[in-house]
């Protein structure tokens, strides 16, 4: 397997690079079909295994080919998932993303979580005409400097998860804030939302912190939060991080003082956290399991297949890829433009979203949740986390296009 620019990188960053395209042609499968048409190929790209990986990883891979199999085939082409772990590096989501394009036939590739990784990703689908479905990342670059005419946002982005949340919350008379930030592309975007969102409803941005992926003690962050009494603490992180932020800051009694808020939190965290840490916490979230009776079927097949209840990001995936390939069939064609094209102008309508439309920047429009977590005494059942304390239609909740930066968007 080649790489053109392989032996200009550091002997350690090549090892990753070979460890993570052999993860991806093992996923992808070696051996051609033995017969009939070539396989229509869907790449999901995601952390596998480091601080990302339960957000969305192996469990993204499989609301995929949960999508893929209420298809016989498509075009006359059976249908394959191939997947491969990106290690939240550009480099290495680039040098896969890569190979599948030029190698392997992907025509389109989902999730890709971490924002960085997608960012880089997508400019190189959009050079060859290929798809982005993208529902783990949530810089708001992606639809905006970076957007693409095959790019999709699904789920969630930074302008969505913090500007209707935060009106809320300043309407509720919480007008003082504190933020804990990733320091890497999605926190900053989340910040520079929040702030202006903040700001604009004539509320305060007390201070911000700014840590690193991979934190292990945020204590330092925590105090700075405290010792600034801001009613609400921003937890601007996600993953890994997010959990252990928010376990360390119930162990020091900050929950029970001050509201946090968590929007970029998903369901496998609060699993992570137990309901006795967790309870009390506000999340933005775009899909609950229990939220009606179609969701909880489809929840108890992903249940049945992943052991674990499904979270934005699972559904968010089975959407898009379900989406795709119904637009590929409608356009008679896998050519990216032209599925785009169809995309756009079909509504999506499914468990994750019903009559759902995707706007000329490529961002799906849906409703969205603000939702707390139950105290164990409200809980009746596993997995039962959340109760609904306010909800924030799509059109409300999204970047207006009129603020669009969208290169193909703005007019001269």
């Amino acid at each position: 397997m080649q790489i053109s620019n392989y032996t200009s990188i550091a002997p350690t960053r090549r090892r990753a690079l070979g460890l993570a395209l052999g993860a991806a042609a093992v996923s992808a499968g070696l051996a051609r079909p033995a017969r009939g048409a070539e396989p229509l190929r869907i790449g999901v790209l995601v952390d596998m295994s480091g601080p990302f990986s339960d957000y969305s990883g192996p469990t993204s891979v499989a609301a995929a080919q949960m999508a893929v199999a209420e298809f016989e085939q498509v075009l006359g082409r059976p249908v394959e998932i191939i997947s491969a772990d990106h290690q939240n590096k550009p480099d290495v989501g680039s040098a896969i993303a890569r190979e599948w394009f030029d190698r392997r036939g992907v025509e389109a590739i989902a999730d890709l979580t971490s924002s960085a990784v997608a960012l880089a990703v997508q400019k190189l689908a959009a050079d060859r005409g290929k798809v982005t479905l993208l529902t783990g990342p949530a810089t708001g670059a992606l639809m905006n400097e970076s957007c693409s005419r095959t790019g999709f946002q699904w789920v969630l982005d930074t302008y969505s998860n913090t500007v209707g949340p935060s009106r809320m919350l300043m309407q509720q008379g919480l007008a003082s804030w504190y933020l804990i930030v990733a320091d890497y592309a999605y926190g900053h975007q989340m910040q520079r939302d929040l702030t202006r969102s903040v700001v604009a409803a004539g509320g305060k941005v007390l201070g911000a912190s700014l840590h690193p992926v991979s934190t292990a003690d945020f204590s330092s962050f925590l105090l700075q939060a405290e010792v600034s009494k801001a009613q609400v603490v921003g937890m601007l992180n996600a993953g890994s991080d997010l959990i252990n932020s928010v376990k360390q800051a119930a162990e020091f009694g900050l929950t029970q003082t001050q509201k946090f808020f968590l929007p970029g939190a998903v369901i496998s965290d609060i699993h992570a956290l137990g309901l006795a840490q967790a309870q009390g916490l506000l999340l933005m979230n775009g899909f609950y399991w229990d939220r009606n009776d179609e969701s909880r079927a489809w929840s108890k097949e992903f249940y049945a297949k992943t052991r674990r209840m499904p979270g934005q990001i699972q559904a968010g995936t089975y959407s898009a890829v379900r989406h795709y390939l119904r637009c590929c069939e409608a356009a008679q064609t896998v050519e990216g433009l032209a599925v785009a094209e169809k995309m756009r102008g079909t509504l999506v309508d499914d468990v994750f979203v019903r009559g759902g439309t995707i706007r000329p920047d490529g961002r799906l429009v849906h409703d969205f949740y603000v939702v707390q977590v139950k105290s164990p005494a409200e809980s009746k059942a596993p997995w039962d986390y959340y109760k609904q304390v306010g909800s924030i239609a799509g059109s409300d909740a999204m970047q207006p296009l009129s603020e669009t930066r969208c290169p193909y968007l703005i007019k001269p």
